[in-house]
């Protein structure tokens, strides 16, 4: 029966991961081909989102891993559950308003001073309700997948998206029906369908009625307890969305002395809007049966041999989905870029990514096993020093010309990305096999 749930669960979120990547492509190729938006629109628009995903982050990986792990640890203990998730919605929401009104306040410093792209700052403002919002529903999906009732997650997760992709291509027509010469107005109106989305999955989650939420005593102990294991385990989320806002921050700043900074906004918007979103169609697969690792070695973690068993089963599914992709991806940039895009422009960017999207995909699962296990520190540590990395090869390689030299630009942003994870990989990986005895 056991096995019988997890291989639901996995079906479930695949079928989830497939409708969400889906309908999130269908919006943004209408964004990037709209006429008038383009690779500049895409750079205004992702650069505030890459902001707003950063704190995002925390809450759909981070507090969802958390939570799972915390009530599956304790699903025979009612009362306990109860208290995990009681006190969690009461964290969650003095942190979500919080962040809401530190993307506000801060808007204008993060817009005009971190990014240098003054035009981000309504996308900044107009995504900052969305923050509360995931955060109540993260603690909602942490407990749902605790119970292993991974399916509501997933279905969240579609309507999630579904009200994104109809909001985003109708508040943008309604608007290009006004003004449609305003790409800064239209980035923030594109990125406010993104807050109506978590909206609508909020209203979803909350008619569901978390069990639990009316019991058990607010604990400053027991948030305490929460935000230790958060804290770690959300770190190492933070770094990979921060290893994009690294793109972000660095890439019109320094290679405007070269190119201009039009062109170098047009190549972030290459980047942000077309090759990353194309690279992390396979990650979402990964990223999503990853949920279901932590709350199912959680509850063995002393049983290394079961810990080696299911290891092996996630490490077999992620050669069979992402080996072929890699492959595809490298094989077919070109054509693939031309299909969604008309155009091949990033085909070297692409094929870069798709070597990058073996190492991201393993380390995934291997986090994912390690934070099961415990080891909630290793992988942070890992990113940390692969970002560390990625930063000073973003600045290195953005200084040299990229007429003069093929790794100068925007291509040394992706090898300096490959690198990044490859490092990030290999020491979660000693770790791994450390950890379950493996020679």
């Amino acid at each position: 029966m056991k096995k019988n749930n997890t291989t639901r669960s996995i079906i479930a979120l695949l079928i989830s991961q497939i409708v969400v990547k889906c309908l999130g492509l269908l919006y943004k190729l209408y964004l990037a081909n709209k006429k008038g938006f383009g690779d500049v629109g895409n750079a205004i628009y992702n650069s505030g989102y890459q902001i707003y995903a950063l704190l995002l982050t925390i809450s759909t990986i981070g507090v969802p891993n958390v939570i799972s792990k915390l009530i599956a640890e304790n699903k025979n203990k009612n009362r306990a559950v109860e208290e995990i998730t009681k006190n969690a919605f009461a964290l969650f929401s003095i942190i979500g308003i919080f962040g809401c009104l530190f993307l506000i306040i801060s808007s204008k410093f993060i817009a005009n001073d971190l990014l240098n792209i003054p035009e981000a700052r309504l996308s900044i403002i107009a995504l900052s309700p969305a923050i509360f919002n995931v955060c109540i529903i993260s603690v909602m999906r942490g407990y749902y997948n605790g119970i292993n009732k991974i399916e509501t997650t997933a279905k969240s997760q579609t309507i999630e998206q579904f009200i994104k992709t109809i909001s985003t291509i109708m508040f943008v027509e309604i608007y290009y029906l006004i003004n449609s010469s305003n790409v800064a107005n239209i980035a923030a109106i594109a990125n406010f369908a993104t807050t109506i989305a978590t909206l609508g999955c909020l209203i979803y989650l909350w008619k569901k009625k978390v069990n639990g939420i009316g019991y058990g005593n607010i604990s400053t102990k027991k948030m305490f307890e929460i935000i230790k294991l958060t804290v770690p385990i959300s770190l190492s989320a933070i770094l990979a969305s921060l290893n994009r806002n690294i793109d972000s921050i660095t890439v019109v700043r320094y290679m405007k002395k070269f190119v201009g900074e039009s062109f170098a906004k047009k190549e972030l918007g290459l980047m942000s809007g077309k090759i990353d979103v194309i690279a992390s169609v396979p990650v979402s697969f990964i990223v999503a049966i990853s949920t279901t690792i932590i709350p199912n070695i959680a509850k063995n973690k002393n049983n290394i041999k079961y810990v080696r068993n299911i290891s092996y089963k996630y490490f077999k599914l992620l050669g069979i989905i992402i080996i072929p992709c890699s492959i595809l991806l490298y094989t077919c940039a070109g054509k693939i870029l031309f299909l969604l895009f008309g155009s091949d422009n990033g085909k070297v960017l692409l094929q870069i990514n798709a070597i990058s999207l073996l190492f991201i995909s393993a380390e995934q699962i291997i986090n994912a096993i390690l934070h099961g296990l415990g080891c909630i520190y290793t992988p942070a540590i890992s990113l940390t020093i692969g970002v560390c990395i990625k930063a000073i090869l973003n600045i290195l390689f953005l200084n040299f010309d990229s007429k003069i030299f093929w790794f100068g630009g925007i291509v040394g942003c992706s090898i300096a990305t490959l690198t990044c994870h490859f490092v990030a990989f290999a020491i979660v990986f000693i770790k791994l096999l450390k950890k379950l005895k493996i020679k």
